[in-house]
């Protein structure tokens, strides 16, 4: 991955939308909602904090991570789908 955020930023990969409902029935594309989790691709350095100190971020590469449904700012790069959000926009780290 050649993008790299900055400071407190997080570059997540949106999980793919569901294609089937429970009951086993096949959804159009324009039915089909975004998932609100997804996997961390990148991190930035952290948090600068009023002191000048550096906050590590809290998440890791790999991790996956409880969006907001409309959070973060969409960007598509290599014909992938990305979303570029601060940190303080992530809601949980899930632990499967």
């Amino acid at each position: 991955m050649s993008i790299r955020p900055l400071y407190d930023n997080i570059l997540v990969q949106r999980a793919e939308a569901e294609e089937k409902t429970a009951g086993g029935l096949f959804l159009p594309s324009a039915a089909q909602e975004k998932q609100v989790y997804g996997f961390v691709k990148a991190i930035g350095q952290g948090k600068v904090l009023k002191d000048g100190s550096l906050r590590a971020p809290t998440v890791q590469v790999g991790d996956k991570v409880l969006l907001a449904k409309w959070g973060g700012n969409e960007i598509k790069y290599d014909g992938e789908d990305y979303l570029i959000l601060k940190e303080s926009e992530l809601l949980a780290i899930i632990a499967d």
